[in-house]
Formats: structure tokens, sequence, C-alpha cells
């Protein structure tokens, strides 16, 4: 299935859900709805934190959620949720001995794996980065590491 289409499809679940979940048809989901409705798409009662945030950035010409506002948070909900689903397989493959954390030896066997001609310097380079400024750095090597192995780029 192309992402096209995977996107349509989501979109028409997004609007079956909003359509079982507006109590009384009234054209939007109230903060109760939309609760039930996260839990029916991504399986969790989202925080009240989260409910607020959503309604605090809505346009408050209703009392809660629109459809096309709807299917834009949930859209947004899903790449998001996809985008550390794949952060955290990558560690997880790249964790070797499964601490929960990386050595510069997992970090060598996984820029090994995925781009064997880079020069090792380079390789201490960027784990003493990742050491020094944090997860921010990892993630985007990480992902940088998949997308070359997802394109053969060796």
């Amino acid at each position: 299935m192309c992402a096209a289409s995977a996107r349509a499809g989501d979109r028409e679940r997004y609007a079956r859900v909003f359509a079982a979940c507006d109590e009384d048809s009234k054209g939007y989901l109230s903060r109760e709805d939309f609760k039930v409705a996260v839990v029916m798409l991504f399986g969790y009662k989202p925080s009240k934190v989260e409910v607020d945030s959503v309604m605090a950035s809505l346009q408050q010409k209703n009392s809660g959620v629109l459809l096309e506002e709807f299917l834009k948070l949930m859209t947004t909900k899903k790449s998001a949720q996809l985008y550390h689903s794949e952060i955290r397989q990558i560690f997880t493959a790249f964790d070797m001995q499964c601490r929960g954390f990386l050595t510069l030896e997992d970090f060598k066997k996984a820029f090994d794996a995925v781009t064997p001609k880079l020069p090792k310097r380079i390789i201490i380079e960027a784990f003493r980065l990742i050491r020094s400024h944090g997860r921010g750095k990892l993630i985007k090597i990480l992902m940088v590491m998949s997308a070359s192995k997802s394109l053969n780029l060796q």
C-alpha cells in the first residue's frame, strides 16, 4: 500500500471514530468525547495536560474539536508515534547487550554495519559529540544511519 492511500485510510478511520464519539451528533467532540476517541485510536487515555493543550490550541468558536481539526491532530499524533517507534527500534537494534545505553563498541559495530568505509576517527568523534550533547544528537545520528542503510549508501 502506498503512503497516500495509507493516509487516506487513516483519515477515513479517524472520521469514523469522530462520528462514533460525537455524542448527539453536535458536529464537534467535547473534552470527554475527545478522550474516548484517543483511547479508540491509540489505546491510551490522554492526560488532563494533553487534553488542555489540545483544547487551548483550537479556534474556540465551538465547545470542542471540529472534524477537520481532529483529522489534523490525529494525523500529527500518528506521525509522532511512528517516528518514536522507529527511533526505539533503531536504538534497540544497536544496543547489542540490551543495557539501555550504547557503548562505544556498540556504536562502532552499528556504524560498521551501515557504513563500513567510514573512518574510525569520525565514529569516535560522533560518539563523543553524543556524550557531550545528549539524546537529541543520538536520535539524529540514528535516523541518518537508518536512512543510509535503507538507501544502501555504504
